[in-house]
C-alpha cells in the first residue's frame, strides 16, 4: 500500500505516544520507534506500507537534512572543517574499502556487489546520529564534529553510490570521466544548494510575513534536492548547502525576528515528523526481512562495518594529533561508536537498480546492519557519552 494521508496520522499518533513513553523509560527516542514499528507491523490492524527509496528519499530526508544544517553554525564548523573534510573524504574511502574486501573475501559476494555495499553503508546517517546525540545532550566541539560529519559524509557517500552502481551496471569509467563526474556532482550540487538558497534569501528580504517566510524555506530545502537531483548532481549536496546558506548568511535578505522563532519551531516540528516516520517505517519493514537466510553475511558485515568505522576515525583524527586541531581519544571514541547507519543506505539500498549483482542480499543486509546499528549502538551512546565524561 502505498503511503497516504490516513496512515501519516496514524502513524505520527503512534509516533507522539512513543515519544512520551521513551521520554519516561529515558530511552532514545529512535530505538523506541524502531521497536514499536517491528511490533505494529505483526499486528492484524497495522497499515502495510511500502518502503521505497522517494518516499525516504524525496520526501522525508530533505527536512532532515535541512534542518541540521540550518542550525549548524558556520563559525564553529569553519574551526573545525579541515578534520570534517578528511573525516567525509578519506574517512569514508577507508570504511567502504574495509567492507569491500570483507564481504569479498570472508562473505563471498560478488566483486560488485561488496563494491556497492561497502559504498552505501560507509557513511553515517544523520537522521539517526543528529537524532541520538541531541537527545543525549551532547554539546561544544563534539556535536559540532558529530553533526557536521554525519552531514558532509551523508554527500560523499551519495556521490561514491552513483558511481558505484553505474560500475557495477557494466559502464566502465576512465580517470578523467570519474574525475568530471565528481567534479560535476559534488560542484553542482553546493553551487545548486547556494544558488536556491541565495533566491530563497532575496525573498524572505522582501516581507517580514513569518507564513511566507517558512514557507520561502520549505522550497528552499525540497526546491534544491529535487532540482539537483533532476540535473543529475548531488541533491543531498544541494540541501546541506541550502541549509547552511539560510542558516548563516545575512548579506542577501534576512528573515525577520519574529519569522526566525517561527521558522526554527517549524523546521523543529518537520524534523520530528520525518525522523518519526523513518524509523517507525524501518521497524516495520525489517521485521519481514528474512535475517535468518543471511545470518552469516549480515554478521560478518556487522564486523566489517565496525571495524571500518575504527579505521575510519582514529588514523584520520591522528593526521591532527600534533596541531591545534587535536581530537581528543574520548572525542575519538564516541565518534567511532557514535556512528549509526540509518534511513540513507536503506534508501540507496531500496534504489538499487536490478542489473546490481546480488541486489536482494544487499538490501537485505543492509537492514541488518541497520537493525544493529539504531538499537545496539542507539541505546548505549547515552552511557557511552557519560563514560567518555562527554555529559555535564
Amino acid at each position: 500500500m502505498e503511503f497516504n494521508l490516513q496512515t501519516g496520522a496514524l502513524l505520527l499518533l503512534i509516533a507522539a505516544v512513543v515519544a512520551m513513553v521513551t521520554r519516561r523509560l529515558r530511552m532514545p527516542y529512535s530505538v523506541g520507534l524502531v521497536m514499536a514499528g517491528a511490533v505494529l507491523s505483526v499486528l492484524p490492524f497495522a497499515p502495510k506500507v511500502t518502503l521505497t527509496k522517494d518516499l525516504i528519499f524525496t520526501a522525508l530526508l530533505p527536512p532532515l537534512l535541512f534542518e541540521s544544517a540550518f542550525h549548524l553554525e558556520w563559525p564553529r564548523l569553519r574551526r573545525d572543517f579541515a578534520v570534517v573534510t578528511v573525516l567525509v573524504t578519506l574517512g569514508v574511502i577507508l570504511a567502504a574499502a574495509v567492507t569491500t574486501l570483507g564481504m569479498r573475501y570472508f562473505a563471498g559476494w560478488h566483486w560488485m556487489a561488496a563494491l556497492v555495499f561497502g559504498v552505501l553503508i560507509a557513511a553515517t546517517d544523520p537522521v539517526s546520529v543528529i537524532a541520538v546525540f541531541k537527545e543525549a545532550k551532547a554539546h561544544g566541539r563534539l556535536l559540532t564534529l558529530i553533526e557536521a560529519e554525519s552531514l558532509f559524509n551523508d554527500g560523499t557517500a551519495a556521490v561514491a553510490f552513483g558511481i558505484a552502481v553505474t560500475l557495477a551496471s557494466g559502464h566502465m569509467l576512465n580517470g578523467t570521466e570519474l574525475g568530471i563526474t565528481l567534479l560535476k556532482t559534488i560542484g553542482g550540487g553546493v553551487l545548486c544548494g547556494a544558488l536556491t538558497a541565495s533566491a530563497a534569501l532575496l525573498l524572505a528580504g522582501r516581507t517580514e510575513d513569518h507564513l511566507v517566510e517558512i514557507t520561502v524555506t520549505t522550497v528552499a530545502a525540497y526546491g534544491s534536492f529535487l532540482l539537483a537531483d533532476r540535473l543529475g548532481l548531488s541533491g543531498v549536496l544541494a540541501t546541506i548547502t541550502a541549509g547552511l546558506v539560510m542558516g548563516n548568511y545575512e548579506g542577501l535578505g534576512t528573515i525577520s525576528e519574529r519569522g526566525k522563532e517561527a521558522v526554527e519551531a517549524f523546521w523543529e516540528y518537520a524534523a520530528f515528523v520525518a525522523n518519526s516516520l523513518v524509523f517507525l517505517l524501518i521497524g516495520m519493514h525489517a521485521a519481514h526481512e528474512e535475517l535468518r537466510t543471511i545470518l552469516w553475511p549480515a554478521g560478518v558485515a556487522i564486523a566489517l562495518v565496525t571495524a571500518g568505522r575504527a579505521l575510519s576515525i582514529y588514523p584520520c583524527c591522528w593526521l591532527f594529533q600534533n596541531t591545534r586541531l587535536l581530537v581528543t581519544p574520548q572525542q575519538q571514541h564516541v565518534l567511532f561508536w557514535g556512528g549509526l547507519r540509518g534511513a540513507l543506505a536503506l534508501a540507496l539500498a531500496l534504489g538499487l537498480p536490478d542489473t546490481v549483482p546480488q541486489r536482494r542480499e544487499i538490501l537485505s543486509v543492509s537492514f541488518a546492519v541497520v537493525g544493529f546499528s539504531v538499537l545496539l549502538q542507539g541505546l548505549t551512546v547515552r552511557p557511552f557519552l557519560r563514560w567518555m565524561k562527554q555529559l555535564d
